[in-house]
């Protein structure tokens, strides 16, 4: 320890003692900085839900940094400081014998950019720490990303399980396969009741910055009398432990289902806290492990859930870090289409998508099929502007950061990044989506039929992308199947149903 003085500045997703910033900080030398910034609350429309859960779980992790001694500089939305640097300025004015700022590499590139000049503008070494609450740094990724002639997730997650020793039985796969996905794709039946979700009630601060965000940003979706989110990291352990006993154990049979009955069905909700720094990535995976070990969860569910944490997010985050800041403008399908002002109030006549945008508006949260293969799927199909969706998901959840949010939408949802996440575009008819759950049978649409007033829009728009672009996809050796079935149709019947798609966009604000 030295005596060195520093400005520690404390971002509101970075809220864990572990995060390299604060590695070798001392409350006798130290000062922490928060600053609840409007300008980081509005560069898109954020629910309401993801301000207040930040604003509060920033306000409890100064108030633990008080208690264990340090000197706390908290700006609250309310002082109207307009940017980070405005704080760490104002912090510094009243701290000049400061040597140094430090803060923890911030999610976003946009941030960290603007963070590379801050030395020059501050006249003060301003020190960017690699965030290491990640288990795969960005010279591993690379590493990796640099051998390889297409970046798959699926190998990318075998090389980081084996080097941690997850589910591993010495060097072979628990259970003789490294994947077991194809067990964890059924429909839902409402055969399985869904156990009441631990929630937390508003305490005295969580109530304060709930009205401080009703009166801030009025503008903003998001239901906030429904708040009842886990805000410190004591409450997103016991939202663990709870989801560990009770929900786990189906969670893999039923993360690919869409329920009326249920909004989250068997989902961990847990993205937000590891995204926040209120639970640590390793920890949740080696108490997953644990229950599966003592013959509590399936195999199937256990390796389901460990993936995609260890696999699914460490791996977008490479693809992130390695691709931008070109990656957040690619269009591969060149598509441009304004999105449908029913995106921000979910009167649409669509069921799945009323439903999955309804809940995503009200509570800032929806499970991955409803992202992917509702909305972004429709997106996808109707050729919805790469840059405005992506605006969209960013602004909407609770857990979305540019480095999580971009590539699961631009490169899985949207297959517009030349194919580097996905061999082929997550495409699908509403046939799909009748599998996969109930929504169809309260829908005004009939998923069987193609064109006609009652039909799904789903099922022409998909045969639309298909003949838009059936020669790129024609080079696609797991769409020749797809492809082949649409050239062997009469030429009637495809001009019949790419001109019913086509009127289906022309009326898309009244579907």
């Amino acid at each position: 320890m030295t005596n060195t003085k520093r400005l520690i500045l404390i971002l509101a997703d970075q809220l864990s003692w572990q995060q390299p910033a604060l590695q070798d900080a001392s409350p006798n030398t130290d000062t922490l900085v928060f600053a609840e910034v409007a300008k980081e609350a509005t560069y898109v429309r954020h629910n309401k839900h993801k301000i207040a859960f930040l604003f509060t779980a920033m306000r409890k992790f100064a108030d633990q940094a008080r208690s264990k001694g340090y000197s706390v500089c908290y700006f609250s939305i309310d002082q109207q400081v307009k940017t980070l640097l405005e704080a760490v300025q104002n912090t510094l004015s009243s701290q000049p014998t400061c040597d140094a700022v430090h803060v923890c590499e911030p999610g976003e590139y946009r941030l960290k950019h603007e963070m590379l000049t801050w030395s020059d503008k501050l006249a003060l070494p301003c020190v960017i720490h690699e965030d290491r609450r990640f288990l795969c740094s960005h010279a591993e990724f690379k590493a990796w990303a640099d051998s390889q002639k297409t970046l798959r997730m699926e190998y990318f997650y075998r090389g980081i399980r084996k080097r941690l020793g997850i589910l591993m039985d010495d060097d072979k796969p628990e259970g003789g396969q490294w994947n077991y996905d194809a067990d964890n794709r059924s429909g839902w039946r409402n055969k399985d009741a869904v156990p009441e979700r631990i929630q937390f009630a508003p305490d005295k601060v969580t109530q304060t910055v709930i009205e401080t965000v009703e009166e801030h940003f009025s503008h903003h979706p998001g239901d906030l009398s429904q708040f009842r989110y886990a805000t410190d990291s004591a409450e997103a352990r016991a939202h663990l432990e709870q989801f560990i006993q009770i929900f786990l154990p189906h969670f893999g049979q039923y993360q690919d289902a869409l329920a009326e009955e249920s909004t989250t069905l068997f989902h961990g909700l847990i993205g937000l806290y590891l995204n926040a720094g209120l639970l640590d990535p390793l920890e949740v995976c080696q108490r997953a492990e644990t229950a599966y070990r003592a013959n509590n969860v399936p195999l199937a569910a256990a390796e389901g859930f460990i993936r995609q944490i260890i696999g699914w997010r460490e791996y977008v985050r490479g693809i992130y870090w390695y691709y931008m800041p070109g990656y957040a403008s690619l269009n591969s399908w060149n598509a441009n289409t304004p999105i449908p002002t029913w995106f921000w109030t979910a009167n649409t006549q669509m069921r799945c998508l009323h439903k999955s945008i309804q809940q995503s508006l009200e509570s800032g949260y929806a499970h991955h099929i409803q992202r992917l293969m509702v909305i972004g799927n429709f997106s996808l199909l109707a050729g919805l502007s790469v840059t405005e969706v992506c605006d969209w998901y960013l602004a909407m959840y609770v857990d979305a950061y540019e480095w999580v949010e971009l590539p699961n939408t631009l490169g899985m949802a949207l297959n517009a990044d030349d194919g580097i996440m996905a061999s082929k575009p997550y495409a699908a008819s509403g046939k799909y989506i009748a599998k996969q759950g109930n929504h169809c049978q309260q829908c005004f649409y009939d998923p069987k039929l193609t064109t006609g007033p009652k039909a799904c829009p789903y099922n022409s728009l998909y045969w639309r992308f298909i003949d838009r672009h059936l020669e790129s996809l024609s080079k696609n050796p797991r769409m020749s199947l797809i492809t082949g079935q649409w050239r062997k149709r009469a030429a009637e019947e495809r001009d019949s149903i790419t001109q019913w798609a086509d009127q289906i966009l022309e009326r898309i604000e009244s579907l």
